[in-house]
C-alpha cells in the first residue's frame, strides 16, 4: 500500500477534570494545541528532531509525543502493519504552555500518537490510540484519560473505564462559553496529584457522585444552569487550592460576575469558569485577571467555547 511521506496531527488542548470529574470528565478547547509531524526516517526508531521547547527533553523516551508513537508502532506491528523505512522523524510544535493544567503533555501524546499511525497507514482504531497516548501520559503526568480522550474526540468526554477503555462523548450544550485564565506560574502536575487525598468521607464521595452525574444530565438537557451548579468539586480543588494563590479570589471574583461554574483546569494552576453569554464571558475574563493581579499575579485570560472536533490530520505525498 502506498505510504504518505509526511502526516501532521493537531490535538486541542483540554480542561481535565471538568470540577468534580477527577480523571473522568475532560473538555477539549478551541484555540490553543500541539501540532507533530512525523515522516519517515532512515534512523531506526524515533527520532525527536524538535521537542517543541526549549525546556522539554529532547530523549524520546522521556517526551510525551514520542512515547506516545512508539507506543502506536509497537501496537501497529503486532496487528502485523509494516512500515517502508526503519524510523520515524517528529516534530513538535508546542502552542500550549507548560505545566498550567491545559492538557498540554496529553495534547502532545495524541498528536505524536495520531501522526504517526496516519504515517503508517491508519491501522489503529481510537481506542488503540487512547491506550498508545495514555502510556505517554502514565510516564509523564499520571494514568488518566480525562485529558487525552477530549484532545482526542473533541467535545465533553466521560471516562467510564481505563481497563478497558471506554469513553464515552456527552453533547455539548449549545451557547457554552468558557474563560480560561492563566495566572504567571506554574504547578506541576505530580505536585498537584500529591496532594489529593487519599481517603474522602462517604458524603464527600456521595455528593461528588451526585455532581458528576448532574454534568452528564445537564449536558444532555442543554441545561446550562445545572451544569453550572455541578461545577462543584470537594476533593481536588479544595486540595489543591492552597498551591494556587489567587485562585480563590478569582473564583469568587468570576461568580460574582456571572460566571455559572469556577473550577481548577486540570491540575492548575488555570482556572475555568463556565458562561453563557459573550458580555458575561468578557467581563468574568477581566474580573478573574484583577483578582489575580490583586493577589501579585500577572493573568491571561480568554474566552472560548468547547472543541467540538478534536484531532486533526492531514497527510500528503505518497
Amino acid at each position: 500500500m502506498p505510504f504518505p511521506t509526511r502526516a501532521t496531527a493537531f490535538s486541542p488542548g483540554s480542561i481535565g477534570n471538568l470540577g468534580p470529574g477527577l480523571d473522568i470528565l475532560g473538555c477539549a478547547v478551541e484555540g490553543a494545541g500541539d501540532s507533530v509531524t512525523a515522516e519517515f526516517g532512515d534512523m531506526p526508531g524515533i527520532t525527536l528532531l524538535e521537542p517543541g521547547h526549549e525546556s522539554l527533553p529532547s530523549d524520546p523516551e522521556a517526551h510525551a509525543c514520542a512515547i506516545a508513537a512508539l507506543a502506536v508502532v509497537r501496537a501497529a506491528t503486532h496487528t502485523g502493519a509494516t512500515t517502508p523505512a526503519a524510523g520515524i522523524t517528529l516534530r513538535v510544535t508546542k502552542g500550549l504552555p507548560l505545566s498550567a493544567g491545559q492538557g498540554g503533555s496529553a495534547a502532545s501524546a495524541v498528536a505524536g500518537a495520531a501522526a504517526v499511525n496516519a504515517l503508517i497507514g491508519a491501522p489503529l482504531s481510537r481506542n488503540a490510540l487512547l491506550a498508545a497516548a495514555l502510556v505517554a501520559e502514565e510516564r509523564v503526568a499520571g494514568r488518566h484519560l480525562d485529558n487525552i480522550a477530549p484532545s482526542l474526540m473533541g467535545g465533553i468526554v466521560l471516562v467510564r473505564s481505563l481497563d478497558p477503555i471506554d469513553v464515552i462523548p456527552i453533547p455539548v450544550p449549545d451557547g457554552l462559553l468558557i474563560v480560561l485564565a492563566s495566572p504567571a506560574q506554574r504547578l506541576r502536575t505530580a505536585d498537584a496529584r500529591a496532594a489529593l487525598p487519599d481517603e474522602v468521607s462517604r458524603a464527600v464521595a456521595l455528593h461528588q457522585a451526585a455532581q458528576v452525574a448532574g454534568i452528564v444530565a445537564a449536558c444532555f438537557a442543554r441545561d446550562l444552569p445545572l451544569l453550572g451548579r455541578c461545577i462543584d468539586d470537594r476533593i481536588a480543588e479544595p486540595a489543591r487550592a492552597a498551591l494556587l494563590p489567587g485562585f480563590s479570589a478569582a473564583k469568587r471574583a468570576a461568580l460574582d460576575s456571572g460566571a455559572l461554574g469556577v473550577s481548577i483546569s486540570g491540575a492548575g494552576p488555570t482556572a475555568f469558569a463556565l458562561c453563557d453569554t459573550e458580555a458575561v464571558a468578557r467581563s468574568v475574563a477581566t474580573a478573574m485577571c484583577r483578582a489575580y493581579d490583586e493577589a501579585g499575579l500577572a493573568c491571561v485570560a480568554r474566552v472560548t467555547r468547547p472543541d467540538r472536533v478534536g484531532t486533526r490530520v492531514e497527510t500528503s505525498g505518497t
